[in-house]
Protein backbone atom coordinates (compact mmCIF):
# COMPACT_ATOMS: atom_id res chain seq x y z
CA UNK A 1 0.00 0.00 0.00
CA UNK A 2 0.94 3.52 -0.77
CA UNK A 3 0.79 6.17 1.74
CA UNK A 4 1.71 9.69 1.97
CA UNK A 5 1.49 11.64 4.84
CA UNK A 6 1.65 15.18 4.48
CA UNK A 7 3.18 16.36 8.13
CA UNK A 8 4.15 18.77 10.02
CA UNK A 9 6.63 17.31 12.95
CA UNK A 10 5.94 19.93 15.32
CA UNK A 11 2.52 18.61 15.57
CA UNK A 12 1.62 15.69 17.82
CA UNK A 13 -1.36 15.01 16.02
CA UNK A 14 0.53 14.64 12.71
CA UNK A 15 3.47 12.51 14.57
CA UNK A 16 0.71 10.01 15.65
CA UNK A 17 -0.61 9.63 12.49
CA UNK A 18 2.77 8.96 11.10
CA UNK A 19 3.41 6.21 13.49
CA UNK A 20 -0.16 4.52 13.05
CA UNK A 21 1.07 4.50 9.67
CA UNK A 22 3.93 2.65 10.34
CA UNK A 23 2.81 0.61 13.24
CA UNK A 24 0.14 -0.58 10.29
CA UNK A 25 3.76 -2.16 8.62
CA UNK A 26 3.78 0.27 5.85
CA UNK A 27 6.51 2.97 5.65
CA UNK A 28 5.00 6.05 4.05
CA UNK A 29 6.19 8.69 1.97
CA UNK A 30 6.38 11.87 4.30
CA UNK A 31 6.28 15.28 2.87
CA UNK A 32 7.21 17.59 5.10
CA UNK A 33 5.20 20.56 3.42
CA UNK A 34 6.35 23.26 5.57
CA UNK A 35 9.68 22.69 4.04
CA UNK A 36 8.44 21.96 0.01
CA UNK A 37 5.46 24.19 -0.01
CA UNK A 38 2.05 23.64 -1.75
CA UNK A 39 1.04 24.61 -5.26
CA UNK A 40 -2.19 25.14 -6.34
CA UNK A 41 -2.80 22.77 -8.27
CA UNK A 42 -1.60 20.04 -5.30
CA UNK A 43 -4.13 21.83 -2.77
CA UNK A 44 -7.04 22.35 -5.15
CA UNK A 45 -6.98 18.12 -5.58
CA UNK A 46 -6.31 17.74 -2.08
CA UNK A 47 -9.16 19.79 -1.17
CA UNK A 48 -11.58 18.16 -3.34
CA UNK A 49 -10.34 14.72 -2.64
CA UNK A 50 -10.94 15.38 0.91
CA UNK A 51 -13.92 16.55 0.38
CA UNK A 52 -13.18 19.44 3.03
CA UNK A 53 -12.65 22.14 0.55
CA UNK A 54 -10.07 25.09 0.70
CA UNK A 55 -12.02 26.37 4.25
CA UNK A 56 -12.17 23.34 5.42
CA UNK A 57 -8.70 22.71 4.95
CA UNK A 58 -7.80 25.99 6.31
CA UNK A 59 -6.01 25.97 10.03
CA UNK A 60 -6.49 29.05 11.81
CA UNK A 61 -5.12 28.26 15.52
CA UNK A 62 -1.41 29.26 15.73
CA UNK A 63 -1.81 31.23 11.90
CA UNK A 64 -2.61 34.97 10.67
CA UNK A 65 -6.03 33.29 9.31
CA UNK A 66 -8.16 35.22 11.28
CA UNK A 67 -6.17 38.33 11.14
CA UNK A 68 -5.74 38.33 7.39
CA UNK A 69 -9.81 37.97 7.16
CA UNK A 70 -9.47 34.33 5.89
CA UNK A 71 -12.15 32.99 8.31
CA UNK A 72 -14.82 35.56 6.69
CA UNK A 73 -18.22 33.33 4.91
CA UNK A 74 -17.83 34.76 1.86
CA UNK A 75 -13.76 35.12 1.75
CA UNK A 76 -12.93 33.29 -2.02
CA UNK A 77 -11.40 30.34 -2.90
CA UNK A 78 -8.72 31.98 -4.68
CA UNK A 79 -7.88 34.25 -2.55
CA UNK A 80 -7.72 30.94 0.07
CA UNK A 81 -5.49 29.07 -2.68
CA UNK A 82 -3.31 32.06 -2.50
CA UNK A 83 -3.10 32.56 1.10
CA UNK A 84 -1.98 29.24 1.61
CA UNK A 85 0.36 28.38 -1.15
CA UNK A 86 2.04 31.68 0.31
CA UNK A 87 2.05 30.45 3.79
CA UNK A 88 1.72 26.61 3.85
CA UNK A 89 1.13 26.71 7.64
CA UNK A 90 -2.51 28.14 6.71
CA UNK A 91 -2.89 24.39 5.77
CA UNK A 92 -4.29 22.23 8.17
CA UNK A 93 -2.66 18.77 9.05
CA UNK A 94 -2.30 16.08 8.53
CA UNK A 95 -3.27 15.09 5.41
CA UNK A 96 -3.12 11.15 4.64
CA UNK A 97 -3.36 10.04 0.59
CA UNK A 98 -3.85 6.22 0.31
CA UNK A 99 -5.11 3.88 -2.52
CA UNK A 100 -8.32 4.15 -0.25
CA UNK A 101 -8.70 8.54 -0.75
CA UNK A 102 -7.71 11.28 0.68
CA UNK A 103 -8.47 12.64 4.12
CA UNK A 104 -7.44 15.41 6.59
CA UNK A 105 -6.77 12.94 9.67
CA UNK A 106 -8.28 14.90 12.76
CA UNK A 107 -8.41 13.81 15.01
CA UNK A 108 -5.91 10.90 14.48
CA UNK A 109 -7.66 7.82 14.27
CA UNK A 110 -9.03 9.29 10.91
CA UNK A 111 -6.33 7.26 9.73
CA UNK A 112 -7.19 4.28 10.73
CA UNK A 113 -9.89 4.27 8.11
CA UNK A 114 -7.16 4.89 5.47
CA UNK A 115 -5.11 2.10 6.18
CA UNK A 116 -5.41 -2.00 4.71
CA UNK A 117 -4.02 -3.75 8.14
CA UNK A 118 -4.25 -0.75 10.57
CA UNK A 119 -3.19 -1.71 14.06
CA UNK A 120 -5.38 -2.89 16.24
CA UNK A 121 -3.80 -1.41 19.72
CA UNK A 122 -2.06 1.61 19.21
CA UNK A 123 -1.00 3.97 21.78
CA UNK A 124 -0.83 7.98 21.29
CA UNK A 125 2.43 10.34 22.46
CA UNK A 126 0.03 11.44 25.17
CA UNK A 127 -0.83 7.86 26.25
CA UNK A 128 -4.30 7.65 25.40
CA UNK A 129 -4.91 4.43 24.04
CA UNK A 130 -6.63 3.59 20.41
CA UNK A 131 -7.77 0.40 19.44
CA UNK A 132 -8.67 -2.68 21.79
Amino acid sequence: MTVTVYHNPKCGTSRNVLEMVRASGVEPKVVEYLKTGWTADQLTDLAERTGEGLKGLLRVRGTSAEDRGLTADDVSDEILLEAMVEDPVLVNRPIVVTPKGAALCRPSERVLDMLDQPPSRFVKEDGEIVGK
